[in-house]
This record gives structure tokens, sequence and C-alpha cells, in this order.
């Protein structure tokens, strides 16, 4: 989340704590080749903005390492798949994974000569008056550092935050959502990928849902995302079985029933926060990037994008405000603030859409509207995805221009139903039908309906 700072003649300290996703005792080659704790590989969806971003740090092979995937690929109950593009031809979002991203991240960071990567030191307690910062290293022996500017990305549950937290003024909050979600694993079929690779697979049922993201392997990470009492009550294998036949049925022989049996029970489902605070920033002593900043539910695919962006965006400040740090900091909390908030409250609201939204006719006739729309007035109308994934606008710019478009829509909608109406009606006044002809057919549809009654008619039905 500091790629910008090495450019900036600043000397520059990469502190890594150990996380659930690193074990304490980390080496840097470790850091490079460590795949987890046992949770199957974690894949983040790398749009556009994180593109840009890391275009800016020369040589990295993220793009040639993705896999683009350039549509969601509904599977319904029954087996039935359909497809909802992300954007129009050509846009596409990528599968990747977060091993090879850390260490093409930390490769590049080892060509400043500014940066120094200090590995095992585990952040215990910093000034924010000194910028003294105390670490704790595996030994049990402690280390002190002395920074002039201190920049925390160390994750939702930030060791830095904590100051902030004995600060007045400081508005902090963090939701659990009463969802978790379980990463299961889709083997390559013969040696090649069980499903279409180039697509975001979603099984959504209503109040659950299951995802699918292709890895360089061929294999699938299939995530699901379901309340916290759901999974409680799936306790035995044949359960297991029980329920992805009721909800996902073609995913079981594409994940297999011994192994479906095997990964349920691995870890239980795990807990998804979503952290909103402000300021960003403590005088001109430390700011914070990144999920300490603003940690988001992983439904837009937006959260390693919004560290990326909050490169971008300090990046530029820095050049706009001549590097004066004392101007900077408060710039950056005002600007990404209200970005980072909107992007949090998008995430929630995907969440619906993915598992309930896109099962709804009434949305898919509104998703094509608008996308038709889009095509005859793309500067007028542009779709909530494509604002969010393919364009640099403001979260919270964003936003605004969503509800203003559905109110739009919505509008264009009615009147045109409207219109129809008055259409009807006034076809009807001009050509009146033959009343007689009407009065028939409706009369013989009331019988069969007073019929449906009678024993006769039900014992008929019974029988048939």
């Amino acid at each position: 989340h500091i790629s910008s700072l090495p450019r900036h003649s600043h000397q520059l300290g990469v502190g890594r704590r150990p996380t659930l996703h690193q074990q304490p005792g980390c080496s840097r080659e470790h850091a490079r080749s460590y795949q987890g704790d046992g949770r199957p590989r974690v894949h983040h969806d790398l749009a556009w903005l994180a593109l840009n971003a890391a275009a800016q740090v020369e040589s990295l092979e993220i793009v040639s390492k993705g896999i683009p995937m350039h549509a969601r690929m509904i599977h319904s109950p029954s087996g039935r798949q359909s497809q909802l593009p992300y954007g129009t031809k050509g846009q596409y979002i990528l599968s990747v994974d977060r091993a090879n991203l850390n260490k093409e991240l930390l490769t590049e960071a080892e060509t400043y000569a500014n940066t120094k990567l200090n590995f095992n030191h585990k952040l215990q307690d910093w000034s924010t008056e000194t910028g003294l910062m105390t670490f704790a290293r595996l030994d049990g022996s402690k280390a002190q550092v002395q920074a002039d500017l201190i920049v925390g990305c160390d994750g939702a549950f930030s060791a830095v935050r904590k100051q902030f937290l004995r600060r007045t003024r400081f508005n902090y909050s963090q939701t659990y959502i009463p969802h978790g979600y379980m990463e299961l694993t889709m083997p390559p079929n013969n040696g090649e990928f069980a499903m279409k690779p180039n697509y975001l697979h979603i099984w959504p049922r209503n109040t659950f849902m299951m995802i699918a993201l292709p890895n360089l392997d061929k294999t699938f990470t299939c995530t699901l995302f379901m309340p916290f009492e759901d999974f409680e009550k799936i306790t035995t294998g044949d359960k297991v079985i029980e329920f992805f036949q009721n909800y996902f049925p073609d995913a079981i022989p594409l994940i297999g029933v011994d192994a479906l049996k095997r990964d349920y029970f691995r870890l239980p489902a795990q807990a998804m926060v979503s952290v909103k605070c402000s300021p960003y920033h403590i005088d001109d002593k430390c700011v914070l990037m990144g999920d300490a900043a603003h940690a988001v539910v992983p439904f837009y695919g937006q959260g390693m994008n919004a560290g990326f962006e909050d490169c971008i965006v300090f990046d530029e400040i820095l050049d706009q405000l001549n590097e004066d740090i004392g101007a900077v900091l408060p710039e950056f909390s005002k600007v990404r603030v209200p970005d980072d908030h909107a992007i949090a409250d998008l995430a929630m609201y995907n969440y619906v859409e993915m598992r309930a939204h896109v099962n709804s006719r009434w949305f898919l006739f509104r998703k094509h509207v608008e996308t038709f729309l889009h095509l005859i007035m793309p500067k007028k109308i542009i779709p909530l995805y494509t604002m969010v994934t393919f364009t640099r606008t403001r979260y919270h710019k964003v936003v605004e221009r969503w509800h203003w478009q559905e109110k739009v829509i919505n509008r264009g909608l009615a009147f045109g139903a409207a219109g129809a109406a008055c259409g009807g009606v006034y076809l009807l006044i001009k050509h009146p039908p033959n009343i007689s002809k009407i009065v028939f057919p409706a009369e013989k549809i009331w019988s069969m309906l007073l019929a449906l009654q009678t024993p006769e008619w039900c014992h008929r039905l019974t029988s048939d």
C-alpha cells in the first residue's frame, strides 16, 4: 500500500507482523513461498484500478499471472447456466493469487535503495509525539525505531490504529455481518478446468450463495457464503452432501463427494468484518491506509483495489502539495474517508445483489435496459458496476450518480408503462370489441374455476 513513497526520496521501512495468513517466524524467503495456514488460497478480483496502480510499479507480472473473467456465470438450482457480463466488450476483472501478488510486491519493494524490509517485528506501541515505535522480536527482545512518518497498512485489526483510539474526535466502528465464509477446492478434470475458466461462477440462493474463481493450476477456489446458523446445522458428511444436492447439485461431481465431506469440516466458517474510521491521520506523524483504514466485506472485490487507490491518491496529493506532509495527511483524510465509507456500503449491497437479485427477472430486465441506455448514451447512463470497477470515479460520487440514474430509469419505465396503458385504453375506445365474444369465454373460465371446488374435479386431479 505504500509503493508511491520510495519514488519520493523518503527513507522507508516496511514492518511485517504475523497475521492469520503468515506464520510467526516468517523469513523473507518464507514470505514469498508460504501459501497460508491450511486454508485454500485467497484470491482477489483485481480490477482496472488496481492494474492502474500496479502499472506505476515497473516490471510487475501481475496481469500475466491473472485469469480474465469477462462475466458472471449464474448457476440455477436445475443446473442451467446464464451469463451476466461485467461491462462492455473488452472489459474484465482478474482472478489473482494473493501469495503471488505479495511476492511480486515484496520483490519490487526491494529494488528501492531507500526501502528496508523488517520481518518478525510485531508492533507493540508507538508515540504520537515523537514517532518512536517499539517492536517485539521472536526471541523476546525489543527494538525501537524513530520514524518521521508512520504509514499504517497492517490490516483490519491494525496495531497502529490502536493509538488512534486513545484520542478524542476519532470515529471508529466495526460491524461483523451475520454471514460467514468457507473455502473449498474444485480440482481439474483430466488436466483441464472443470468449468469455463473466464467467468466468476455464482450459485445464488437468495439467503446464501457459493462462488468459484479460477486458478492458474486449473483448479477453482469455491467460497460458500452463508449465515452462521446454517453452517452450524450441517454436522455430518452426509448432511453436507444432502445440502449440496438440494442447492448446488451440479457442483457435487466437480468437487467430489469425498472432498466435500472432508474439506467442509477442515476449518470452521470464518467471520467477515467491515471497519470504518475517520480521520485517517494524526497530525503529521501517522496515516492509515488499506484495511487498517477501511476494511470491507469482499462482495465487490474492491478491498485491495481501494488500498491501491490509497496509493494513487496519496501520490497525487504529495505532488500537488509539494510533499508538505503537514498538509498532505489532512487532505488525504478529507479526500479518502467519504469514498472508503461509500465502497464499504456498496460492498454490503453487492452481497444482496449476488445472492438474491440475480435470481429476479425484474432485476435482469432492468440490467438489460441499463445496458441498452449505456450503449446509446455512454456518457449519461453508466452501470454501477462499470463506474466502480472500470473507472476512477470517486466512490461516493458513484453512489450519488447511481441513485440519480435509478430514479431516471424508474421514472422512464413508469412513464412507458403509463403510456402503454393509455394507448390500450385509447384503442379500446376507438375500436370497441364485441362484448358478446368476451363475455362467453369469461363465463366459461368462471365455470371451470367453480368446478375446481367440486369433489369430482379434485378426485380427477388426484388420479391424474
